[in-house]
């Protein structure tokens, strides 16, 4: 058996090689290496594939938050909304931009922002909200949308653990997620379900009027070369990420498949485990997996890591701290509701090995192992 790793990037890339090696030296020899012709094909691609009229390539999903929120006109002392359950770039941009986080619950099961968490935290300040669809499933959007419509809310959507996975409606019909706020933002860091070999990230909307203030942002706030209409950043993909893009993008459904089958195999094998609750999709949302993260209903969640740790089963917490309660943050924003779910999810979520090249033979012996730990 191969060594268990958290994620495979090698045996991936071992299978598109040939294709990722090519167009690598295509893009080299072409000295096109900022903004150049493969930038524009994997945008035009990516709106394709996502069904929305402007994707905005950008360096790196955190500067894709910063500059939505940026494109959206908020101001110092603005209240944004956000979970306090997920990684810290969600929030670090509402400080570095000086507006103020407001954090809400999630839901236990899906691990997605609260509806009524949210709405219940609405204050004359709310400028936005950004509903974070985490380990690949997709926030209840519907209940977003209407609540954010109702109180003149904007929406950022964070897509980066989510891209290509979909929001279903009560009729089901299907949208991709990203695509149903007035921005989606997303991240192309190498362990996403769609990662380039560096940093990368981009925003989708259906609105022209921002994409244009979203591209004069990322690029400088120029409206044309060397007229800056607005203050902006320089946040740029680079053509060998947007090459290497176009092409595991290509391969994007069926790395989601192979993951949706990682997890079934897990959460077949974990059903006669009292111990776990197994991950899963609900009647609104389909699964991407970028993480499969189980909840532990006792307190031997740490102990669990250990052991199988010492067998050499790579697994990870995602997340031990929440937002609230990192030293940056905790202090800063007044807390007005119970975040009691969020805390109790630190203190019982595992995450194990999870990519596009899991074999029968490495999920068996994980979970083998995890039975034995609950058979001691």
């Amino acid at each position: 058996m191969k060594n268990l790793q958290l994620v495979d990037l090698l045996g991936q890339y071992d299978k598109i090689s040939q294709e990722i090696d090519e167009a690598v030296i295509s893009v080299i020899k072409s000295g096109a290496y900022i903004n150049g012709p493969e930038v524009k094909k994997f945008q035009a691609e990516l709106e394709n594939y996502l069904n929305v009229k402007h994707v905005i390539p950008v360096a790196n999903g955190t500067d894709a938050l910063q500059i939505a929120l940026m494109a959206l006109g908020l101001k110092p002392g603005d209240e944004v909304i956000t979970p306090s359950f997920t990684y810290i770039a969600t929030a670090e941009v509402i400080a570095l931009l000086g507006l103020n986080a407001v954090f809400v619950e999630v839901d236990p099961v899906s691990f997605t922002i609260d509806p009524s968490s949210f709405e219940n935290a609405i204050g004359p300040k709310t400028k936005a909200v950004i509903p974070v669809h985490l380990y690949g499933h997709a926030a209840k959007m519907d209940s977003i949308l209407e609540i954010a419509k109702k109180h003149n809310i904007a929406v950022v959507e964070d897509t980066a653990q989510a891209i290509g996975s979909h929001f279903i409606s009560e009729n089901g019909e299907k949208t991709k997620v990203g695509t149903m706020g007035d921005v989606g933002c997303t991240s192309f860091f190498p362990s996403k379900n769609l990662g380039c070999f560096g940093d990368g990230g981009a925003m989708f909307t259906n609105d022209d009027e921002l994409a244009a203030k979203i591209r004069m942002i990322a690029n400088h706030g120029q409206s044309k070369k060397y007229y800056h209409d607005v203050i902006g950043v320089n946040s740029r993909l680079d053509s060998i990420q947007a090459a290497i893009l176009r092409i595991k993008l290509r391969h994007l459904d069926e790395y989601i498949i192979a993951r949706n089958n990682a997890a079934n195999a897990y959460t077949s094998a974990f059903n006669e485990i009292e111990e776990i609750e197994s991950p899963s999709s609900s009647s609104w949302s389909d699964h991407g997996y970028h993480q499969y993260t189980i909840k532990l209903k006792g307190n031997q969640r740490d102990a669990l890591q250990v052991f199988l740790n010492d067998k050499g089963i790579p697994c990870n917490i995602y997340y031990p701290v929440p937002i609230h309660k990192q030293k940056g943050f905790e202090g800063k924003y007044e807390i007005s509701q119970s975040l009691d779910t969020t805390e109790d999810l630190c203190s019982r979520v595992l995450s194990f090995p999870m990519h596009t090249e899991l074999e029968a033979e490495q999920i068996e012996f994980i979970t083998n192992s995890v039975k034995e730990f609950f058979k001691q």
